[in-house]
Parts: structure tokens; sequence; C-alpha cells
């Protein structure tokens, strides 16, 4: 086998033999995908995701599934069965839709400007830094993938989103002098919105609760909460009550640690005044 060249061999995943059994389940009921997800209250291509292996089959889904096409709970036994790597791996793949439904969502970052704020030319640098360097066409998809994830913000009803910054991303170089001061002036119209809550996290702190790294919480609209940490070279979506609660208190004490969203906006005000040269 050639060097960077795929085996051949296609990996079955468990959400792949999840999805053919809901798939053989369905077709012996008579029923079409729509048919299907119309009686569990679901979209059409939430059914399509899970057949295909695409998207995680929750546990309270896979119940009504089990009752409606009478599988005395063969859906819950394999879903439970699962092993929990695979499962927060498959979980990590929906995060995107989790986002983009989420009642409220409350992100610490320590590095860059937050994905949901980020101008088009800001996410571009951010994915021509990558290591080892993306391909030209991965790049832009990547860059198309994030700005479309910001419809989050023209959605109705409005979600509720707090984002908490280290102040040092503000002062970063990165890329061309055009690029960041773009980035800053959407940052701050961002300040603006009734919907959004920007914090800064001083240079200057005595304690810091973030030390470990960037997290994401977010609320669904069932009013679960989830929380979502990205590393190098993986991520991780918890669901267990007692990791989010954990990772919710580390939260609360950054909140309380960084600075007000008043004191905020006039600390990128005072920046963006400096850098357009203004008195």
């Amino acid at each position: 086998m050639q060097p960077g060249k795929q085996s051949g061999i296609r990996r079955v995943t468990s959400w792949q033999l999840v999805g053919a059994q809901l798939r053989h389940f369905r077709r012996v009921a008579g029923l079409t995908q729509a048919a299907l997800a119309e009686r569990v209250g679901v979209g059409e291509d939430t059914i399509a995701s899970i057949e295909q292996g695409r998207r995680a089959l929750q546990p309270d889904l896979a119940a009504k599934l089990d009752e409606l096409l009478e599988t005395k709970g063969a859906l819950q036994v394999a879903v439970v069965k699962i092993p929990k790597k695979e499962r927060y791996q498959a979980l990590v793949k929906d995060f995107v839709q989790y986002e983009q439904d989420a009642v409220s969502l409350f992100s610490y970052e320590s590095q860059l400007i937050p994905g949901l704020l980020q101008t088009e030319a800001y996410a571009r640098l951010v994915f021509s830094s990558h290591y080892p360097p993306l391909e030209e066409e991965e790049i832009e998809k990547r860059v198309a993938t994030r700005l479309d994830r910001q419809k989050i913000l023209d959605r109705k009803p409005r979600p509720i989103l707090h984002f908490i910054l280290e102040e040092s991303i503000l002062y970063a170089e990165l890329g061309d002098r055009e690029v960041m001061l773009a980035q800053l002036l959407h940052l701050r119209r961002c300040m603006d919105l009734p919907f959004v809550s920007i914090q800064i996290m001083p240079r200057k702190t005595s304690k810091h609760a973030g030390l470990a790294g960037p997290l994401v919480l977010l609320e669904t609209p069932d009013h679960e909460q989830l929380a979502y940490v990205e590393m190098h070279l993986r991520a991780e979506l918890y669901d267990d009550p007692a990791d989010v609660s954990a990772l919710m208190q580390k939260y609360g004490m950054l909140r309380s640690q960084a600075l007000t969203a008043e004191e905020s906006a006039r600390l990128l005000d005072a920046l963006l005044a400096a850098l357009l040269g203004e008195t």
C-alpha cells in the first residue's frame, strides 16, 4: 500500500450497524423514512442520518422507535452496548447540529476568536495556519462550513449566547493588520446584539479557572445540558450530568473572574481607537 493511500477496507462503525437495524425494522413495518419521522416527531433527515450511521441514535428516540416498531427494546439495547468512546465520538459529529438548535450556548476561548464570531478572512487565516497544511480546497470547505454555522445568529427564536475571551486574543498579530482590525470591529458589533454577551478575561488576574483550556456548554431544546471540549487530535462531547456540572462550575468561576460586559466593551473601544489612530 502506498503511503497516504487507504487500504480500501471500509470500517463499519457501531452506529452504522444500529442504522442498518433501524432501516430493517422500518421496512418490515412498511414505513417510509418520512412516515416514521412524522410518527416519532423528528425530521425526515434525522431518520435518514441515523440509518446511514452519520448521526447517533439518542436513547429517548430509541425508546420511541422500539415502541412504535414493536422491536421489544432491540434498538435501546444496541445503543447502550455501543462502546463509550465510540458513542462520544459519534456525538461530536452531531455537535454542529446541537449548536444550531441550542437554546443557550456558553463558550470560553483562550487562543482564538470563537468560530461563531469570526469573519470570513479571519476564519481563512485560522485554517491556513493548520499544520500539517491543508489543501486549498479543504481550507475553503472548512471556511464555508464555519460561516454556515453562524446562521445561529439570525435564527428565531434567538438563542442566548455568552462568550469569554482572553484579552491576549485581541492583541494577537495574526495575518495582516486589516484582517485583525476587521475582526475586532465585527466583534465589537456583536457585543451590541441583545442576545449576545461577551466578557474579556484580563491578562492580569490573580486566579484563573480556565487554565485547562477552551470549553463550550450548551442547552438543547429539550433542556439537556451538554459540554464540548476540543483538543489537538480529538474532541469530546460530555452528556454525563456529573461531568457537565463540573464544567459548568468552572465556567461560572470564569464569568466572575472576567471583566463585566460593559468593561469589556470599553476595553475593546479603547483598543480600536488606538488602532484607528483616534484620540
